[in-house]
């Protein structure tokens, strides 16, 4: 409309419409998702400004009609037995009733009518530039790379409850769309199968995201922040919690208050952004727990324990929340502390330890050293010492699961809060901005070139830039006075 709209900050989340080209065969026409127009002008701005760009791809699979398909040919996947919430918050409440999904197979048949598109898929002819994510490949990718296996697995998934859209998991192509219809259709469960949507590749835009603060900012531009797939991640968290650490980073910024930054050891959060800020992206990055090193002090049941202090000092966690999680810190501390100072007697537990394969004791030993035998769970002892179940009656299922994974795997999370804690000390130490590491000479000469193109804030996160290694971190800890 010719407007200008004015802030005093912006965040981009472009998602893959910048510049985004669709692909089905040999079709491919501008689009951010199917049915939607692409950006254009964005990226070409921002380059103009000195900002490095990149092409990357996805894929995603075809929509079918859930009332098209034979789910008798096809194994059911029930929901979570005891479905939990991914909220702390008194507000919600557990899922009652959960959709099914189901699993079937390709086969033989199915990957013959498949490869006779691949001369016309815009992979294998060259027509897609992008790099896509090693851990989602397409079905023809599938075919290819491991041609020994007769079959993939396929997941129905249910769109929604007021939807009969299905998403077929594992099926992601960008074939033309005609082969893709003759295909699905000799999967079993599939023979009458109704197509909403083929499946498609989409090519976009991405900025490499060293080019940002540990924030989300932009080194090149204050106030202009990056989140989402424009900074080169695949996946919904990774996009909204992006969003969510570079919404609360703006807000600080115009109101003149400190950056919140989440460390490694705090968040699967802290490690993607720390991941991508330091060591760049080759491919769409998916967050995996194997990409942290602190993944047994990053638990589920301790979400709310790590992260509900910084919320509410944030004002996004209300009083409320807060109290709940000081009261659930103070049982689990009183049930720890319960498990350390009670004793029971070889009649108390040893009938129970024969039941569950554990050695019998010859004498009086405390409860958590009861709890620490693998074989042992803090249930058999509520269930078979009358005074233990007296004891936690009045504590909730989340203060006592707490206490049982502190106590069993003590000695394991001591061991990482003392390496979390060595690497926290380095992140203290702070580097100015204007620290001119290539003139010093004693850095290996690939440490100088990437430490001057990261810029990095801490001596922490220098250490976990590729291509600086211990060494040179052992110089600077030198030339920074320490």
């Amino acid at each position: 409309m010719g407007q200008s709209i004015f802030a005093k900050s912006v965040i981009l989340t472009n998602g893959t419409f910048l510049n985004g080209v669709i692909h089905i065969g040999t079709k491919q026409f501008g689009g951010g998702r199917i049915g939607e127009k692409a950006a254009s002008g964005i990226t070409e701005q921002l380059i103009a400004l000195g900002f490095e760009s990149g092409r990357m791809k996805t894929g995603t699979p075809p929509r079918v009609d859930g009332r098209s398909l034979d789910y008798s040919k096809m194994e059911i996947q029930y929901g979570d037995e005891n479905p939990s919430k991914f909220s702390y918050s008194n507000e919600t409440s557990p899922v009652k009733n959960q959709r099914s999904c189901w699993i079937t197979y390709t086969n033989e048949n199915v990957h013959e009518v498949l490869k006779t598109g691949f001369d016309e898929s815009p992979m294998y002819s060259g027509r897609i530039q992008g790099i896509g994510p090693r851990y989602c490949p397409s079905i023809e990718d599938k075919i290819n790379r491991f041609a020994e296996r007769e079959r993939h697995q396929i997941f129905v998934e249910p769109e929604g409850w007021n939807t009969v859209e299905i998403y077929v998991n594992g099926f992601s192509t960008s074939l033309p769309d005609e082969i893709q219809y003759k295909a699905i259709r000799l999967i079993p469960g599939f023979e009458n199968a109704k197509l909403f949507r083929p499946g498609y590749a989409i090519e976009y835009d991405y900025f490499p995201p060293t080019q940002l603060h540990l924030t989300l900012e932009t080194k090149g531009i204050k106030n202009l922040f990056f989140a989402g797939q424009i900074n080169g991640t695949t996946g919904y968290e990774e996009a909204a919690s992006q969003g969510l650490i570079a919404g609360i980073n703006a807000h600080q910024n115009i109101n003149n208050k400190e950056s919140f930054v989440l460390k490694r050891d705090e968040a699967y959060i802290g490690v993607l952004i720390d991941d991508l800020i330091n060591k760049g992206v080759d491919e769409p990055y998916r967050m995996f727990t194997s990409r942290a090193e602190y993944r047994i002090m990053l638990r589920q049941d301790n979400a709310d324990v790590r992260l509900t202090e910084k919320g509410y000092k944030l004002g996004l966690a209300s009083s409320s929340r807060m109290q709940n999680v000081e009261q659930k810190i103070s049982d689990t501390q009183t049930i720890i502390k319960y498990f350390k100072k009670t004793s029971v007697t070889p009649s108390d537990v040893n009938e129970t330890l024969s039941s569950l394969g554990s050695s019998p004791i010859p004498q009086n030993y405390k409860l958590d050293q009861i709890l620490s035998r693998p074989q042992v769970e803090l249930n058999d002892l509520k269930n078979n010492i009358p005074f233990v179940a007296d004891f936690l009656k009045n504590y909730d299922q989340d203060s006592i699961l707490q206490a049982e994974i502190l106590l069993k795997y003590e000695g394991y999370l001591e061991k990482e809060k003392l390496v979390a804690e060595k690497m926290n000390r380095l992140e203290d130490i702070k580097i100015h901005d204007d620290f001119d590491f290539v003139s010093i000479k004693s850095l290996s000469i690939e440490a100088r070139e990437k430490l001057k193109k990261h810029k990095p804030k801490t001596l922490g996160q220098a250490s976990r830039i590729s291509g600086v290694s211990p060494a040179d971190i052992s110089v600077l800890m030198v030339y920074l006075g320490r």
